[in-house]
């Protein structure tokens, strides 16, 4: 649970640094931040996923 909430937080993070290197602006920053954010969230919960599945 814990790898998803902080694979959302990083991905929200990197969406809006992208968005904002690439000069786009409120609505783009909110969108870019939403699909990192909910992409790396996925990653994170399939990684818990596994790793309780297998438990390491």
């Amino acid at each position: 649970m814990i790898l998803g909430l902080i694979g959302g937080i990083v991905g929200i993070i990197l969406g809006w640094t992208r968005a904002v290197k690439r000069g786009g602006n409120t609505a783009d920053k909110l969108q870019y931040a939403a699909g990192h954010g909910i992409a790396l969230l996925l990653v994170g919960y399939f990684t818990a996923l596994f790793m309780a599945k297998f438990g390491i």
